[in-house]
């Protein structure tokens, strides 16, 4: 179906973020936006206020009339959705041309010069802090993005540029349908394993995404990854890290809560780069970010500038209370590498203060795999404090609990388990100081609450 032949679109789980972005694309065309998703939440809400149709049942009568026209509607679904829902089915009987979001977000790759983003962890923070970048600067940019920028409230860019930012997603080998112009690779440490099986099926993954970048385009890779990439010929490749690499940091200045390095670049070098996000972490999603937009044509200038301004992601490293008594912060870190950068960048900001983290694990087959990986990074914290696992898609693995976490974190981490809905009482019984609220799940929805607590104690 070409666009132009588009007159509505459905959606089959219209609340996920990266949805959430593809849906704005459509309102922005001005045609029916309709969709369906299991929950309420803060996004969807806001989604019906900008003019897309929702409803939270699995119910085929409640798909609009404006929805039913196989030669007109394009269905959108997420792979977390079961193959047997009710209104997949219907739209999949009925003839309608239904494409995973990666396949939307593919065309545009097509007819667009595309920057995208892939990697186990840090793949958000990258691609919105390029997003922002190359926005402010000279050559604009589309953006779809994994997270809310706190730039500009939304996960979604609309311009008239050729520059399209694209977080690429391994989850269901989605990122295979992208026809990348450049890409940044930031990590490919396993995750997915109910997806791929193995480690090397994974890393296989990776290769053969490498193999999409479009011949005179360029990918930018974390130096020591194990994935061996295969680049078509014509395209170039660069390593970053935060040092020693093609593109890196030098001259690295962490005080008084603020960040300022050098960038050094084959290209051209820029001194003096301040850290709109002062987290140790961002130096090197900095470096990478900064590289893609600077092979793109953003100007030292435009570099400095863009990395001045940038704001932060909703839920990566969030601070929400941060004074002389008291810091929270919510993070969205879900594999044991995020936690293990979040804690490490946690505790080179407040190396002298007692850090608490509530954690609400996953997934039960992430929790199944890597429960001892995720016990030694939190291992790095005061008081770690486990909720009940997050399902998601799953269901529950006899065996598989966040004790098993519990049981794995060393000698000398106080720790303590509990139900999310006893998660505001805690933090009003106990003593916090640094607090962190980790995880891909719900627990989040609690934020505003805590936040309360927290400030009513000062």
């Amino acid at each position: 179906m070409e666009l132009k032949d588009i007159r509505s679109v459905y959606f089959v789980g219209a609340g996920g973020i990266g949805m959430s972005a593809i849906a704005r694309y459509f309102l922005n065309l001005g045609i029916t936006v309709a969709g369906y998703d299991k929950t309420a939440t803060p996004l969807t809400r806001q989604l019906e206020k900008e003019g897309m149709l929702i409803h939270y049942d699995e119910d085929i009568d409640k798909i609009p009339a404006e929805c039913r026209d196989c030669k007109s509607c394009l269905v959108i679904y997420t792979p977390a959705i079961p193959a047997d829902h009710k209104e997949l089915v219907f739209f999949r009987e009925g003839g309608f041309e239904i494409q995973k979001r990666a396949q939307v977000l593919g065309t545009l790759t097509r007819s667009h010069k595309g920057l995208c983003v892939a990697g186990t962890h840090g793949k958000t923070t990258t691609s919105t802090m390029c997003a922002h970048i190359m926005h402010q600067s000279h050559a604009d940019c589309n953006a779809f993005l994994g997270g809310i920028s706190k730039n500009y409230g939304t996960n979604y860019i609309l311009s008239d540029s050729d520059y399209v930012v694209i977080e690429a997603d391994e989850f269901d080998r989605s990122f295979h349908w992208l026809r990348p112009w450049v890409s940044v690779i930031t990590a490919t440490d396993p995750d997915h394993l109910d997806i791929y099986g193995t480690k090397e099926a994974y890393l296989e993954s990776f290769a053969h995404y490498s193999s999409l970048i479009q011949p005179g385009g360029a990918l930018i890779i974390r130096k020591g990854l194990e994935m061996k990439e295969r680049l078509q010929e014509g395209v170039r490749k660069y390593e970053y890290s935060e040092r020693e690499s093609d593109f890196h940091a030098e001259n690295i200045r962490i005080d008084n809560g603020e960040i300022t390095f050098d960038f050094v670049s084959p290209i051209e070098s820029v001194k003096d780069v301040v850290l709109g996000h002062p987290v140790p972490i961002n130096i090197e999603n900095g470096v990478a970010a900064m590289a893609m937009a600077q092979i793109a044509g953003c100007t030292a200038d435009e570099l400095r500038e863009g990395m001045r301004t940038y704001a932060g992601v909703d839920r990566r490293f969030d601070f929400k209370i941060k004074n002389d008594r008291t810091v929270l912060l919510s993070d969205y870190a879900h594999h044991p590498k995020e936690i293990y950068q979040s804690a490490r960048s946690i505790r080179q900001l407040y190396s002298d203060r007692k850090i608490t983290a509530i954690f609400q694990p996953h997934l039960y087959t992430r929790t199944r795999d890597f429960y001892k990986d995720f016990a030694d990074a939190l291992s790095q914290l005061d008081e770690v404090v486990l909720c009940d696992i997050y399902p998601a898609r799953e269901l529950p693995i006899e065996g598989v609990t966040s004790k098993l976490i519990y049981d794995n974190l060393k000698d000398g981490v106080k720790k303590e388990m509990i139900h999310k809905e006893d998660v505001p009482e805690f933090v009003k019984e106990h003593d916090i100081d640094v607090l962190m609220i980790l995880g891909a799940g719900d627990l989040d929805n609690y934020m505003p609450q805590i936040a309360d607590i927290l400030n009513n104690k000062q």
